[in-house]
């Protein structure tokens, strides 16, 4: 869900703060998957979907995460990082987005306005920010890091395999348990 630099945990009651709709409870071990090559396509596609749907609005699209990084293991849905010109700015683009498919997942309001979309199968998750934010970078930092640096990959790998194995009440509580790992890679490729 977000992409911030404190590695304090959401609680629940933030959780519901931000999602839009009603917040799935997940309360399963969270199932990683080994490297599909197929997932660049699957980004590609999802890449065509957005720009014919935005055209001009698109000011940069990425595919991040671990899906873009060979060899890394990772949960099967697909992370787009998706610059508007203002992410708060929801109708400028979000009509268009649900006309598509895509459901308004969460919204957070504060600091980078980040947003995000995903498809009805959830195997897609469209992050969306305003350009310039200086998340953009961090989040492509990151993942280039990963792409680049073996060692960084596989010990990134290694903790999400441990945080898998337990229990989380949401998804997003093992993307908070993964942050503190994720700053670390961040701060050693600056």
């Amino acid at each position: 869900m977000r992409s911030r630099r404190r590695t304090v945990a959401l609680t629940e009651d933030e959780i519901l703060a931000v999602t839009v709709g009603v917040a799935r409870r997940h309360d399963a071990p969270i199932v990683l998957v080994e490297h599909d090559p197929s997932w660049p396509e699957r980004y590609r596609a999802e890449e065509a979907r957005v720009r014919t749907t935005l055209g001009p609005r698109v000011i940069r699209l990425e595919h991040i995460g671990s899906t873009p990084v060979p060899g890394l293991a990772a949960r099967p849905c697909i992370d787009v990082l998706l610059a508007v010109v203002d992410s708060s700015d929801e109708p400028a683009y979000a009509p268009a987005l649900e006309a598509a498919g895509h459901v308004l997942a969460i919204r957070e309001p504060g600091g980078h306005q980040h947003r995000v979309f995903t498809t009805p199968a959830g195997d897609v998750h469209l992050h969306v920010y305003s350009a310039g934010c200086p998340e953009l970078a961090r989040l492509l930092l990151f993942r280039d890091r990963l792409r680049t640096v073996p060692e960084e990959r596989r010990r990134y790998e290694q903790a999400k395999r441990e945080l898998a194995r337990r229990l989380w009440g949401y998804v997003q509580n093992y993307a908070d348990a993964k942050s503190e790992g994720i700053e670390a890679i961040i701060a050693r490729a600056r």
